[in-house]
């Protein structure tokens, strides 16, 4: 027993927190959830909208945040409550947040991986971020958009494995979306493939205006290869590319969200 639960606390944290190890207490926003059964992960999926202050008044149109980890017991209601703060306070414009609950994180937030210690953590190496992709980009994003007042803007924000999905789909697709918030993303998954093939991948940048906010904690598995992408950027120059790199060497794994979300959303959507 003992044996295994030393192996179960290991592979939990090398995986970048599957489970938080910190618990907190934040109050649910009033919010509204749906389902959406979904053809590209084969699965019903729970989303979680939270709309801004005066939504239900006006007639005005918002950009819209998606959020993987997105479920009412993961980080859904501290970003939600943060986005209210900094919205009152005038700090950034008005969005819609939509929160989308994991089912299979590993399966849904990972791409293929060719490294065979991989298989220790428990997750599909077959690339089932592609279907989740899928899932958001053909599914969900329609969805709210026939159902909510939106514009044209949308951005995505994760941690940890959903930093390493919002950096991948940066790199992959990188017209997804308007803006990308990675905090302490898993770029080591597939011996850091994602790193290695940056420099490539920014050449497929699209030219309209894109954002890319990121950040590494003191963990060292983390911080090397954000630093590894932040000199690729910096070396290759994307010119429609505004981005901006924290390194964070007083942060923790599991505190790196929580510590930076304020300037991360204030850059990002800042007036």
């Amino acid at each position: 027993m003992t044996r295994f639960l030393t192996c179960f606390l290991i592979v939990t944290f090398l995986l970048g927190c599957k489970s938080k190890p910190m618990v907190y207490n934040d109050p649910v926003p009033v919010h509204k959830s749906i389902a959406i059964d979904s053809r590209f992960v084969g699965e019903e999926r729970i989303i979680n909208i939270w709309t801004p202050p005066g939504y239900e008044d006006g007639g005005a149109a918002f950009p819209v945040l998606y959020m993987p980890d997105g479920g009412v017991g993961e980080d859904f209601p501290h970003i939600a409550n943060t986005l209210a703060e900094l919205i009152k306070s005038n700090e950034i414009e008005p969005v819609i947040l939509v929160g989308i609950e994991n089912t299979e994180r590993g399966r849904d937030l990972t791409g293929a991986s060719t490294v065979v210690a991989h298989e220790k953590y428990g997750i599909p190496m077959t690339d089932g971020a592609k279907n989740f992709r899928s899932f958001i980009l053909e599914e969900l994003v329609p969805e709210i958009e026939r159902s909510y007042r939106t514009t044209d803007k949308n951005g995505i924000i994760g941690e940890s494995l959903a930093g390493l999905f919002v950096v991948e789909t940066f790199l992959l697709q990188p017209g997804a979306f308007d803006f990308y918030i990675a905090m302490d993303p898993s770029l080591w998954w597939n011996d850091n493939f994602l790193v290695k093939n940056a420099a490539a991948y920014l050449t497929e940048v699209p030219d309209s205006s894109r954002k890319l906010w990121f950040a590494g904690s003191n963990t060292t598995d983390i911080f090397e290869y954000t630093r590894q992408l932040a000199e690729v950027l910096q070396r290759e120059e994307p010119k429609s590319l505004d981005w901006t790199y924290a390194d964070e060497p007083n942060e923790k794994h599991h505190t790196i969200f929580r510590a930076t979300k304020k300037k991360a959303l204030i850059w990002t959507l800042g007036r």
